[in-house]
């Protein structure tokens, strides 16, 4: 099979029959000589506004191997070399005195769950919050109004915190595990184009269904879930786990994959008290940003900017300050939503989604600032937690309920309160309370926020505009803690517990999560997991 990079597509030109005939000519065979080809990997080249244009990659095999051999022996194009193919298995580990545990069921738990299943090592799976059905239906209530229910929101419940945002499948990381998370999320139901979108998402639509079969794929192997059952002790004898205690009940327990998110505030402290050693990690606060997505479009693609090839324009951007301190957006979602984040009372918390079509009227992004260690007041290692919960605990008592603050960017710039909206509706439900969002976020946050604003703008024109909506505040980008752990990935002060993900500050979205449940769950199977050539 013949890999082929760096084919330039023009938006109008985004077809397979458009790449089958640009292979051909790059490999100097008729198109006819390709007997299939497949896209891999397809980004957009927005630099120059008025060249607008698609970057792919594909592999194709030819139908005489013999003309195969012959191109790849060339080494004249840099650009085309063999495809290499692999494929992830799992060996079947020995029967274990005690099933494994995996406490949460986000993309850490979920897929270390679903390696360990595989394994034949029938899993557990402990849930703080609801099943699907009955967690979208909490969330709903608390969308249109209701109370906020403490086990199941947006950040509690099957599928975790990456249910309800837009489902963003990037990363930093770069780890062979990345392949098989994809084609298991395809499996499962998602499009197939995450698979070659340099940006994939699944969209929290999607996610529903994917979520839902991965979840049947695992008990169907053995494993079983426990909803409505969150880890409240853990025993350990001689550095050894020995047993934990849900709500409910009381289990030996050998191998605990600890998958909790990056909101577990309860389990933070519990595991505190038994000793576990955790330091504080750097994190960062700040709001939402809502600007319309026509202008995003038309900043990022110009004369393109309706192209529906492209579809909704995102944006990553970040500049560091002075002072060194950095502003960034984070978790951009286009054609999304802002959404009522909180899982605590008395307290506000934003966070965005789209769905999978990303065709809402507005664009939203967090926009963060750095907070370091040296910011929480104390050397306790839960002091972010408290850090965080001192803004969304001020955000709440600005308002008087689960109404956010907001403000309008020219106010804000302005240093002025706003008292009208402009030509952006904020998405937020119940509502939003027009204002100043500096009511709940530090003077250090929103001023390093009104210079990042500025220079933002030279990077995206339109990201100052006046009328754009900063709703307040967003504080669980990442987790505020890291559980720390030995070269085994296990609890140095509690052999057989892994900490893992997001929430032990191992990962930082859906991706590098379910990675890292990947690697604690080859663990606890003993590292007989194997990448092999197809």
């Amino acid at each position: 099979m013949i890999q082929i990079t760096d084919i330039k597509v023009r938006p109008d030109e985004m077809n397979h029959t458009y790449l089958v005939h640009a292979a051909a000519k790059l490999m100097k065979v008729a198109p006819s000589e390709i007997a299939s080809l497949r896209l891999v990997k397809k980004s957009v080249d927005a630099r120059k506004k008025d060249d607008v244009h698609f970057v792919c990659a594909v592999e194709c095999t030819l139908k005489s191997p013999k003309t195969e051999k012959l191109i790849l022996s060339r080494g004249r194009n840099k650009n085309i070399a063999e495809a290499v193919p692999y494929t992830y298995t799992v060996t079947k580990a020995a029967p274990q005195k005690n099933r494994p545990v995996v406490v949460g069921s986000g993309p850490a738990g979920l897929f270390a769950a679903l390696i360990l299943a595989r394994a034949g090592l029938n899993p557990i799976i402990l849930e703080r919050g609801g099943d699907l059905q009955t967690r979208r239906a909490a969330v709903e209530r608390y969308f249109s109004g209701g109370s906020l229910d403490l086990s199941s929101n947006i950040q509690f419940g099957e599928g975790g915190a990456g249910t309800f945002s837009d489902g963003k499948l990037t990363t930093g990381t770069k780890d062979k595990r990345i392949r098989f998370v994809l084609e298991e999320f395809v499996r499962a139901g998602a499009h197939e184009e995450i698979l070659y979108n340099a940006k994939p998402h699944i969209g929290t639509d999607v996610l529903m269904n994917v979520l839902l079969n991965l979840r049947k794929q695992i008990t169907v192997l053995g494993g079983e879930y426990r909803f409505f059952n969150q880890l409240v002790d853990i025993g350990v004898t001689d550095g050894q786990l020995t047993y934990i205690r849900t709500q409910y009940e009381e289990m030996p327990a050998d191998h605990v994959i600890l998958a909790t998110g990056h909101s577990a505030r309860d389990t933070f402290e519990m595991l505190h008290r038994k000793g576990i050693p955790m330091i504080q990690k750097a994190f960062a606060v700040g709001a939402r940003i809502e600007h319309p997505q026509e202008l995003i479009n038309k900043a990022q693609y110009g004369a393109f900017y309706n192209h529906p090839a492209l579809g909704a324009a995102d944006y990553k951007l970040a500049v560091h300050l002075p002072d060194g301190r950095g502003v960034y957006t984070f978790c951009m979602c286009p054609g999304g939503y802002v959404v009522a984040a909180a899982s605590e009372l008395c307290s506000v918390v934003t966070n965005g989604m789209s769905l999978f079509a990303r065709d809402g009227v507005n664009a939203n992004s967090a926009l963060l600032v750095g907070v370091n260690p040296s910011d929480f007041g104390s050397e306790h290692p839960l002091a972010g937690v408290e850090f965080q919960r001192r803004v969304e605990r001020a955000a709440y008592e600005a308002t008087g309920s689960a109404k956010a603050p907001a403000q309008l960017v020219g106010d804000f710039l302005k240093n002025v309160p706003s008292v009208s909206f402009g030509s952006v509706t904020p998405t937020y439900r119940p509502s939003v309370e027009l204002g100043e969002i500096g009511c709940c976020l530090p003077g250090f946050v929103t001023g390093a926020m009104r210079e990042g604003i500025l220079l933002l703008d030279k990077k995206l024109h339109g990201f100052a505009c006046p009328d754009a909506v900063l709703t307040a505040p967003e504080t669980r980008s990442s987790s505020p803690v890291r559980i720390l752990r030995d070269e085994h990935l296990q609890s140095p002060a509690a052999k057989g517990l892994y900490p893992c993900g997001e929430g032990a500050g191992f990962a930082g979205g859906i991706m590098s999560a379910a990675v890292d449940g990947i690697k604690c769950a080859e663990m606890v199977v003993g590292r007989e997991v194997n990448f092999e050539k197809n």
